[in-house]
């Protein structure tokens, strides 16, 4: 069969690109919005964590520091308002926020596990993995709103990718 109308021919080609963009879901789709997670108390619920930011492609962004810390008193609330007032990361995917708090008597050995040996620690895990090539350590670095907002937005456009020394091993197993 040929098709000789024009205005048809026209009409088909733009439902053709139409169906060639079309997103694999029936829902209508939604901004990305950051969440705040309930702080982390024992081992599990950083796993539990993990599993949820991986299933949805999202960065998950852990702020390790004790209740007793200076540092982290002074960081937190600048972090938190960052990312939920501001809602810094959003426009690149959204993230994940859960703060650790290393003095739970139930935490065990979860912090050396990740390599942990300052406070506060920023530490980004995608798909599951800790990024530890792009973990944040240095307070001064965490006060400076422009800087901890360039990290968080750079950890987000991450999307739960990977990548950034997503291993602890770092070169040890092929890595270069």
């Amino acid at each position: 069969m040929i098709l000789r109308n024009p205005s048809l021919l026209s009409t088909l080609s733009t439902a053709r690109c139409a169906l060639q963009h079309r997103q694999f879901s029936c829902s209508a789709s939604r901004a990305a919005k950051n969440r705040i997670f309930n702080s982390i108390r024992r081992p599990d619920d950083l796993h539990t964590l993990n599993l949820l930011s991986s299933s949805s492609s999202t960065p998950l962004l852990t702020f390790w520091s004790t209740a007793w810390c200076p540092s982290c008193s002074t960081v937190r609330p600048l972090i938190r308002e960052l990312i939920e007032e501001h809602g810094v990361g959003e426009s690149e995917g959204g993230i994940g926020f859960v703060e650790v708090e290393m003095d739970s008597p139930e935490i065990g050995d979860l912090p050396v596990q990740y390599m942990i040996a300052s406070m506060p620690t920023l530490m980004a895990f995608s798909r599951g993995e800790p990024q530890v090539e792009t973990k944040v350590t240095l307070p001064e670095k965490m006060k400076d709103r422009a800087w901890i907002e360039e990290w968080i937005r750079t950890e987000a456009k991450r999307g739960g990718a990977g990548g950034a020394g997503g291993s602890i091993f770092g070169s040890w197993f092929g890595k270069g």
